[in-house]
């Protein structure tokens, strides 16, 4: 089993630039795929999650090239009816955004496909998408009527429908657009809290028949999709580790540079600003995503309320959010995050154990946890429990400890950010 060390002190200094968007990367990949054409994506991120999305393209007869190490992508599009039947089963790893909206594109081809992933992501619930699909007449089987991968889906003839996304999941709501482009008739998705929007703005990209309208996405039976050329922002979620552990170390001077600035995706930055950080943000361009620069000072925090209806905006930040809540001064509660349980591993848990094991007070609730604040951890050995964010999130938490952190499993890194550990190594600064 891989492990890190992390030696305690320093500060977070330096300027930094992510890697690419891993959701973006996703779509673009998708939306490549479907579009009449050559579209051209720099900055694609090179993870295992996001390979496993080309790789599935590619198995469906989509050519694609991808100099290794340069993020330099070319997709040759074959239409939205130009995919081939695959002749093996489609292996898609930990990666549940690719399983989830390649559902959505699969429901509108004529031929059977099996998709399938590790432990993990066969643990994690899919009836959130296979229900509503099945109600637009795709035909998937698997354990429990289609909860549990693997799962077997056939396309064919499908019918918009009026869905009402109540766990405000950009995954469900964009498979179900995806599906819409292949549907007779309009296919509605409602939320009444907003998740992030990224396929929205890739489908008016590429001229989807899609619109807005009284609180309503809407999405109808498309011909074509036009190719694409875009440089892709860089990922906001892997520079939230940065971020927050700059925020809460006295002395860090961060500048984060070609960052997706989303509105979306940096609730996050709200919620550390109310804690006291002091967080700059500025939109430089903005095509396809905002992208910008934002410039951290670090400081003392305090603790903080997080709503339920914050959470769609951060949620993948809530781990290392927890980091910084552990350590602020006073109590802090997190509430109406109940998706945490069913990512990767159930982070409401590994995280309140790793963060416990290292001296921390956290308390959990079935929706979240209440933390109370500490001085700074203490040396100890800790597990990942095979996700990447948990992973990720206790090594920062090992910049304030006394001791030295031992982080099990981190080999789960490579699926969202394979160069963290180099970036971690030069953004700590120890001269102070």
């Amino acid at each position: 089993m891989d492990e890190v060390r992390v030696r305690p002190g320093g500060t977070v200094t330096g300027p930094y630039e992510p890697p690419g968007d891993k959701s973006i990367s996703h779509r673009a990949v998708m939306f490549g795929a479907l579009a009449t054409g050559t579209s051209r994506f720099q900055n694609f991120l090179e993870a295992d999650d996001c390979l496993r999305t080309l790789q599935a393209f590619q198995s469906l007869g989509i050519p694609v090239t991808l100099k290794p190490k340069s993020g330099v992508l070319q997709i040759e599009g074959k239409g939205l009816m130009g995919l081939k039947p695959p002749s093996d089963v489609i292996d898609l790893g930990n990666s549940g955004t690719s399983i989830r909206l390649l559902l959505g594109i699969l429901a509108g081809q004529r031929f059977e496909a099996v998709l399938t992933g590790d432990e993990s992501l066969c643990s994690r619930p899919m009836g959130r998408v296979t229900r509503p699909l099945k109600q637009m007449g795709a035909q998937i089987k698997g354990k429990d009527n289609g909860n549990f991968a693997p799962l077997t889906i056939r396309g064919g003839r499908l019918q918009g429908i009026d869905f009402e996304n109540s766990l405000a999941s950009a995954q469900v709501k964009s498979a179900l657009l995806l599906a819409g482009l292949y549907a007779e008739g309009k296919t509605r998705v409602h939320e009444k809290i907003l998740s992030r929007d990224h396929t929205e703005r890739f489908l008016k990209a590429a001229g989807a028949p899609f619109r807005e309208e009284s609180g309503w996405l809407c999405v109808e039976k498309a011909a074509e999709l036009k190719p694409l050329n875009a440089d892709l922002p860089g990922d906001f979620s892997a520079a939230a580790f940065f971020i927050t552990g700059a925020a809460l170390i006295e002395g860090s001077e961060l500048r984060v540079k070609n960052v997706g600035l989303n509105p979306t995706r940096t609730g996050l930055l709200k919620v550390l600003r109310r804690m006291g950080a002091s967080i700059e943000e500025k939109v430089i361009e903005e095509t396809l995503e905002p992208v910008g620069e934002i410039r951290v000072r670090g400081g003392r925090l305090k603790g903080v309320r997080v709503a339920p209806e914050e959470i769609p905006s951060l949620i993948d930040e809530l781990p290392i959010l927890m980091v910084a809540c552990a350590l602020a001064e006073g109590e802090s509660l997190i509430a109406g995050a109940k998706e945490l349980r069913v990512k990767e591993t159930d982070r409401i848990a590994s995280m309140t154990e790793g963060l416990n094991r290292l001296g921390a007070r956290v308390k959990e609730l079935p929706d979240g946890c209440i933390l109370e604040g500490v001085e700074g951890f203490k040396g100890g050995t800790v597990k990942s429990d095979g996700d990447h964010r948990t992973a990720m999130s206790l090594a920062v938490a090992g910049l304030r400890s006394q001791g030295e952190v031992v982080i099990e499993g981190v080999e789960c890194v490579k699926t969202s950010y394979p160069g963290f550990f180099t970036d971690f190594d030069r953004l700590k600064n120890t001269s102070n």
